[in-house]
């Protein structure tokens, strides 16, 4: 691990932490071990990972859809991990603050293998994005890549008993 991404992810740390930025969007960094921390804080409770780049065009058009799964399905967990390195947090929080989606639970990879990461949640994933992943109560999951429509999302839903 290299000084620069160290440094970082204690931004991205710091920044998720510090009471001064309480009223500002908070983005937890994404370390190894941090996947078992969302299924563990998640448990017994359906969930939907929505895994995103600031690269990635497809991504950016389903943003408009998660605002409105977020306002039609309000009770439902929705986490956002963003798959760019710390230096582009400027930029990861400009897209989620424009598409109002501050309100979700965030994260963004803080580590310099991102394979690693990526392996960690699913070893089959070879990083294509977006990436969903629907988790029933007992978190059993399921993957799908590439943008959705709005039906799409709730077909999901209805088959994934969320």
């Amino acid at each position: 691990m290299n000084i620069r991404n160290i440094l970082a992810g204690l931004a991205l740390l710091s920044i998720s932490i510090n009471p001064v930025f309480a009223d500002q969007l908070q983005i937890k960094p994404f370390i190894p071990g941090s996947y078992q921390q969302i299924l563990a804080a998640n448990a017994n409770k359906p969930l939907m990972l929505a895994i995103w780049s600031i690269d990635c065009p497809s991504c950016l058009k389903d943003m408009a859809i998660l605002q409105q799964l977020q306002a039609k399905h309000p009770a439902l967990k929705i986490v956002m991990l963003a798959t760019d390195d710390a230096e582009a947090l400027p930029e990861i929080k400009r897209i989620i603050d424009s598409n109002k989606l501050g309100g979700l639970e965030n994260w963004a990879f803080a580590s310099d293998n991102p394979e690693k990461l990526r392996y960690e949640i699913d070893p089959v994933w070879y990083g294509e994005l977006p990436r969903t992943y629907f988790f029933d109560a007992g978190h059993q999951r399921v993957g799908k890549s590439g943008a959705m429509s709005l039906e799409e999302f709730e077909a999901q839903f209805s088959k994934s008993k969320i």
